[in-house]
């Protein structure tokens, strides 16, 4: 019994910490996730918090799980654990049987899941943390109280740690869209080998007070205009296909409306793209974006601000002597919060490719390693 309970115990804690890392790199990814939830329970009130849930829940994972390795009061644990798996088990099933949330973020952008692969794994979990839960008195610790406290004491650190780290410096791992080396352009279109959904043309007729479907080559033998009343015709998919962009729904639009997204991104040479979402309050990165600018001046690099905040897109100003972007460009806002997993964010591009990406903590790392090396 020892042996196996020693085997599960290290899937299950193993499986938490490897989830939390995962998550832990991109926190903002959990919190939108968490939005989208939100939205579709109608709870919008609850989208602020979001991002504080999302640090919290990402840590815990990362302490239970290690909390399960090194036994530590296992009572507790174990209780935790339960209602967790019990929590995901139930988000992963909504997913699934609503069909309004296609996948639920257990492992973020890194390993995307199905809502039914997400689902069949919270079940396996839910059996395995059930027989821990059963069995947790006879799970003895496999370090000291002492040993182990301190133990968690530094996860509880890192796992915190870590996710403020690349809230202000990107994510570690980029497993978004919008990798170094992509081409936006290119990534906004359809994959050549790309397979189309597959539909079916459905009609539905009322008949004698009740309505019937069928499709095209399905017409009941006596149809006839005087017993069917025509209602409505529509696509039913029937096999989903993958004919989508990898980078969706980005589209720069000029103050006055004009989509300038090819032009923009086609246009040869060296170009810095400052992304911000809403609006931004932290006035720590703004000398070291005024010398971003400068020095993008010096170069005849052309600079662009890309927002959803109209406001903010006719008022902007860097630096001390308030200089403008030479182009300030509207984009929808979920195309920056993918694009931008820190705001600001600041992209440099050469002939419509990504070349460095750097959150507003590393805007002078940009100066030194991306503009002065892109014009070298």
């Amino acid at each position: 019994m020892q042996t196996i309970l020693k085997i599960v115990r290290w899937i299950v804690g193993l499986l938490f910490i490897f989830s939390g890392l995962i998550k832990a790199n991109d926190p903002l990814g959990l919190s939108y996730k968490m939005q989208e939830f939100f939205e579709v329970w109608h709870m919008p009130a609850f989208n602020d918090y979001t991002l504080a849930l999302s640090l919290l829940m990402i840590a815990f994972e990362i302490i239970a799980g290690v909390a399960l390795l090194v036994g530590w009061r296992m009572k507790l644990v174990s209780w935790l654990l339960l209602i967790l798996i019990i929590f995901f088990t139930f988000l992963t099933g909504y997913a699934l049987f609503s069909g309004r949330i296609k996948t639920c973020g257990c492992f973020g952008d890194c390993i995307p899941l199905t809502a039914q692969t997400s689902f069949i794994k919270d079940l396996a979990l839910l059996l395995l943390i059930l027989f821990l839960f059963l069995n947790k008195d006879k799970i003895r610790p496999a370090a000291s109280s002492t040993t182990s406290v301190q133990i968690l004491i530094v996860t509880v650190i890192l796992s915190f740690g870590f996710q403020w780290y690349v809230l202000k410096h990107l994510p570690v791992l980029d497993c978004l869209p919008y990798k170094k080396g992509v081409n936006i352009a290119e990534g906004r279109k359809i994959p050549a080998n790309a397979i189309p959904d597959s539909t079916v043309i459905s009609f539905v007729y009322e008949k004698q007070g009740q309505e019937v479907e069928f499709t095209a080559d399905q017409f009941p033998e006596d149809f006839n205009d005087s017993l069917y009343q025509f209602v409505r015709r529509y696509d039913k998919v029937v096999r989903k296909g993958n004919a989508e962009p990898p980078i969706k729904d980005f589209v720069l639009y000029t103050l006055d409306g004009t989509d300038s997204t090819d032009e923009i991104l086609s246009a040869p040479g060296p170009a810095c793209f400052l992304f911000v979402k809403d609006e931004w309050n932290d006035q720590s990165f703004r000398s070291s974006l005024a010398a971003v600018y400068q020095s993008a001046r010096a170069k005849q690099i052309p600079f662009y601000l890309v927002t959803n905040n109209r406001e903010l897109a006719t008022a902007i100003t860097i630096g001390p002597e308030k200089n403008r972007p030479d182009k300030s460009l509207l984009c929808d806002g979920v195309a920056i919060k993918t694009a931008a997993r820190a705001n600001p964010t600041l992209y440099l591009l050469k002939d419509g490719t990504i070349v460095g990406k750097w959150g507003y903590a590393d805007f002078m790392r940009a100066r030194e390693k991306g503009l002065d090396e892109i014009s070298k």
